[in-house]
């Protein structure tokens, strides 16, 4: 059962940031990440109200849980913001990739802040994403500070860590509620995060893009899918971590970039080098290593 709910979970992943990466020819990259959470919120909230009229016991708050769980929002909404830019900047596809070296770019962040090193075998997938990334950056041509430095990359790179570090902060928001089912823990700290995400960007929007609020709502038929997705993605993650281990489910869920590379070619029309897809390869087999041997 996990196994088809997580791939649900990564397929609507994908669809989520597809659709946000369309709505850039009605709003701007700040009104396009904005909708995430202000039509996700009323979603998420529901979720956890449903499940406490059905009788599951909610959880204790401890103090921790308000700092950490605005963090890892704070970062999500950079996060996203730089993964829109890097599509804008390239293409949907790459600009996944490039965001899918989350997974080492943690491993990086709890070696150097927390001293949890990688074993060998994730410092080899480390190394292989790392050479990847190089090699996407350049399409396949010779290595230049300047190919390295273009902005899908750079876009692409800070959207990864943004994302790595704002999972840090959902997970630790999570350890900070005692008792219920990890399902409830989940949903209250996505809910909780999901409205403080609307506020804290809303405020942003009201006093540099307020525009942007306005054609939210007038668009609201494409704007309320991607809150529709992203809720649903996110209970199938949770979902699927409550039945089994985060390592086995994160592996499954690098099936992410193949659905990527699916839409970037058949839906948005995308066309993709050879040396594009083998660097692509790369960073996907090295992400996998850092998973499964780090």
């Amino acid at each position: 059962m996990w196994i088809l709910i997580t791939v649900i979970a990564a397929a609507l992943q994908t669809a989520r940031t597809a659709t946000q990466h369309r709505l850039r020819s009605l709003l701007s990259v700040s009104g396009a990440g904005f909708v995430r959470y202000v039509y996700g919120a009323p979603l998420s909230a529901l979720a956890v109200l449903l499940a406490w009229s059905l009788g599951v016991t909610w959880p204790h708050i401890e103090a921790r849980f308000w700092p950490t769980i605005l963090g890892g929002g704070l970062a999500q909404i950079l996060g996203t913001i730089c993964l829109i830019r890097a599509f804008d900047a390239r293409d949907f596809a790459v600009g996944t990739v490039f965001a899918k070296t989350e997974v080492v770019q943690v491993a990086l962040f709890s070696w150097v802040l927390l001293g949890e090193t990688l074993r060998w075998g994730g410092w080899i997938g480390a190394a292989v994403c790392m050479v990847g990334v190089a090699l996407l950056a350049t399409r396949g041509k010779r290595l230049t500070w300047v190919a390295v430095r273009q902005p899908a990359a750079l876009f692409g790179l800070a959207a990864g860590g943004l994302l790595g570090l704002a999972a840090i902060g959902i997970r630790g928001a999570t350890k900070a509620l005692d008792g219920g089912p990890v399902v409830m823990h989940a949903l209250l700290t996505l809910a909780v995060m999901n409205t403080m995400q609307t506020i804290v960007h809303g405020g942003y929007l009201v006093a540099r893009e307020r525009d942007q609020i306005r054609l939210s709502l007038v668009h609201w038929r494409s704007s309320a899918v991607v809150g529709v997705l992203s809720v649903c993605g996110s209970a199938g993650w949770a979902l699927a971590l409550a039945l089994e281990n985060a390592a086995k489910v994160r592996t499954l869920g690098q099936v992410e970039l193949l659905f990527a590379f699916a839409v970037s070619r058949w839906v948005l029309h995308d066309r993709h080098s050879r040396a594009e897809l083998m660097a692509s390869a790369l960073v996907a087999v090295g992400v996998l290593t850092v998973v499964v041997a780090g």
